[in-house]
């Protein structure tokens, strides 16, 4: 009935209401949804400090972790100082091999390949962002790992097969981005390089990348937040032991290992499993400091002077 009681009620009698209606919902329940997780996560991860009375000093620069030690012994420690460090070193070392893969890559598809190239490489390249992550793991546990062991060194399982499995995880992010935004550069910017008499490289590397470095920083944070926040495919390949690294070579665990191993098999309430809520809310705040370095620390558009 074109007269019903919810049709007038909405007033959606066209389709510039409905659209409207419609996109206001999702903008509220997607407002709404994010307030609620963080306000759950910050509960829960304070419970740690609040609840359990462990120390801040305590909780982020000690490397005991022992959430199930008995009074007897000394009590519980719960340091992650170990799971920062290590999803540091993973991340950043991702990031320094992927960054300049990814920089070529974007170069080449968008200034050097021909038409038909363009066509080929962008979709292949995107491609890899659609893998899952537990085929990104299955294949370091299955190829990577065994390499290592058997002609570098070490277990295999070590920060080296971690940060190499990333790498080719966020460089279909680092590459798009860089893409578009190379893309997006006004054609004038190379022709007056190139009528100034620069070489096409001289044109590449002294006018365009400097022109699209808003793209590539965005590309890179947001592939460092990737490779941050990646659980499944570096817990198969990095060994999962709760000690410092030495070496590229040795074993070691990150924030998101340890939540996804231990948080099901702790009892909610108790400080292990608070604990891990709060390496959670750690993570949410990483989060918050990269969107951040996005929105407001890349200078956007232009050619620096």
């Amino acid at each position: 009935m074109k007269n019903s009681f919810v049709y007038k009620y909405l007033s959606l009698r066209n389709s510039e209401s409905l659209g409207r209606f419609l996109t206001t919902m999702a903008a509220l329940i997607a407002i709404v949804s994010t307030i609620t997780i963080v306000v759950f996560i910050s509960l829960k991860g304070l419970s740690t400090f609040t609840t359990n009375g462990v120390s801040l000093k305590e909780f982020l620069f000690s490397t005991n972790w022992l959430p199930d030690r008995p009074l007897a012994e000394g009590g519980p420690q719960v340091g992650v100082l170990a799971f920062i460090i290590g999803s540091l070193v993973v991340s950043m070392l991702a990031v320094l091999v992927s960054a300049p893969l990814s920089i070529a890559c974007a170069v080449f598809i968008v200034e050097i390949a021909p038409y038909w190239g363009q066509r080929f490489l962008q979709p292949a390249i995107e491609l890899l962002a659609g893998i899952p992550s537990v085929v990104y793991g299955y294949i370091g546990l299955s190829v990577l790992v065994p390499f290592i062991r058997d002609n570098i060194g070490g277990l295999g399982f070590s920060v080296l097969a971690g940060f190499l499995v990333l790498s080719v995880m966020i460089l279909p992010t680092i590459v798009s981005m860089l893409i578009d935004s190379l893309k997006s550069l006004p054609r004038d910017y190379k022709e007056a390089s190139l009528a100034l008499g620069s070489t096409r490289w001289q044109a590449i590397r002294l006018v365009l990348i400097p022109a699209a470095r808003s793209g590539l920083v965005t590309g890179i944070v947001l592939g460092l937040a990737r490779a941050f926040g990646e659980a499944l495919a570096v817990q198969m390949v990095i060994g999962n032991t709760r000690v410092m690294p030495t070496s590229i070579l040795d074993p070691v665990i990150t924030l998101t290992s340890a939540i996804t191993m231990d948080m099901g098999n702790t009892p909610m309430g108790s400080l292990w499993n608070n604990a891990l809520w709060s390496m959670g809310l750690l993570l949410l705040i990483m989060s918050f400091i990269f969107i951040l370095i996005v929105r407001y620390g890349v200078r956007r558009g232009g050619i620096s002077r």
